[in-house]
This record gives structure tokens, sequence and C-alpha cells, in this order.
């Protein structure tokens, strides 16, 4: 398997895992309506994320000649961002947990076909910052984004849209039985410090990698 592709699917769990309002949104959409429309609303998802990697990944791909003799402290740098996102989102997640508080999701309505719910989840998610910040620091962190080739990226792309497309339609295809499982306190919490594990994890191999 491609390292690229690879290196996609790890980053695009990282992003996908946490089980915040979209995620939840997904389940009560599959859960009122049908499979048909919380896939629809799952695909919308990793579309937003599959557009915010492949505008990290050919970004910097068009800037490889800027960031080459700065190369090293840009990786320390991407480090640092990941590690303060994993530190954020385990804060986050703690918080949450002590409180028992669930995250907040829109009501939903009017999403009850798959054009209509795949359209409202896309814009959703399109709108997090951090999600293309996320993707950012990730690919400037790796020690070929010096040089990245077009197909290393779009199969980076191709491994973010797989993961984030997998774990939104098994959020769908869970319905009512997962979702309470993993909108639960205990499952916020543990899909919040698997999250967190990753993305740390990530860190530290652009550390290591530089």
């Amino acid at each position: 398997m491609s390292g690229a592709f690879l290196g996609g699917l790890v980053a695009g769990y990282g992003v996908a895992i946490p089980v915040g309002a979209i995620a939840i949104l997904i389940l009560g959409l599959s859960a009122r309506t049908s499979f048909r429309v919380g896939a629809a609303a799952a695909l919308a998802v990793a579309t937003a994320d599959g557009l915010y990697a492949a505008l990290a990944a050919f970004g910097g791909a068009g800037l490889a000649g800027i960031i080459a003799p700065v190369a090293g402290p840009l990786r320390v740098v991407a480090a640092v961002v990941l590690l303060g996102l994993a530190a954020h989102g385990l804060w986050r997640t703690w918080s949450a947990h002590r409180s028992r508080l669930a995250p907040s999701a829109p009501a939903g309505r009017g999403l009850g076909t798959p054009g209509r719910a795949y359209a409202a989840l896309l814009g959703l998610t399109l709108l997090n910052p951090a999600t293309v910040l996320y993707f950012a620091a990730l690919v400037l962190g790796r020690r070929d984004a010096v040089a990245p080739g077009a197909v290393d990226a779009a199969l980076f792309v191709a491994g973010v849209f797989v993961a984030s497309a997998s774990w939104q339609l098994l959020l769908a295809g869970g319905g009512t039985v997962v979702g309470r499982a993993l909108a639960s306190p205990r499952g916020r919490l543990v899909t919040g410090l698997v999250s967190s594990a990753l993305i740390a994890a990530l860190a530290m191999a652009t550390l290591l990698s530089s």
C-alpha cells in the first residue's frame, strides 16, 4: 500500500472519528429517515474532508519552491500545531465527559431527501476552518512535502476520503443502535481519546522525520 495513501487514511480517521454535532446529525437522519439519506449526509462530510485535504496537498505542491529553504523549521511548526490540536481535542473531550454534556446537533429539518441532506452537510462541514489547518499542518510536516508529486498528493487525498467516508457510512449504517453507544458519554470519551492519540502520533512522526 502506498505510503501517501496510508498517510491519508490515518489523517482521515484522525479528523473523522470524534463524535460531535455533525456525527449526531448523521445518526439522527439515518434513524429518522432512511439509510439512503444518512449515507448521502455521510458522503457529504467525506467530500468536504477530501476537498480540504486536496487544498492542503496540492497547495503544498504549488508552494514547494518557497518552503524548501525552511522545510525543517516548518516541520517543527507543523508538529507543534498538530500537538496543539491533539491537546485541544483531549481537553474538549475530557471537559464534555466530566460535565456529561452531549454536543448539540442541528435540528436537521427539511433534510428528508438524499440531495438535501448532501447539500446541507457539505455546507456545514466546509464551515469548519480547523479542518484545513489540520490537513495543511500534516502536508507541511511530511518529509516529502518539499517535493510532492501529483500522484502522491492524489493518493493522500484518496486516503482521506476513504477513511472519512468509511467512518461516516458506519455511523449512518449503525443508526440508533450504534448511535446510542457512540453518542453516550463513554462513547464520546473513547472516540475523542482515539482521535487525539492519532493526531499526537502524526505529530511525533513529523518531528522524527525532521
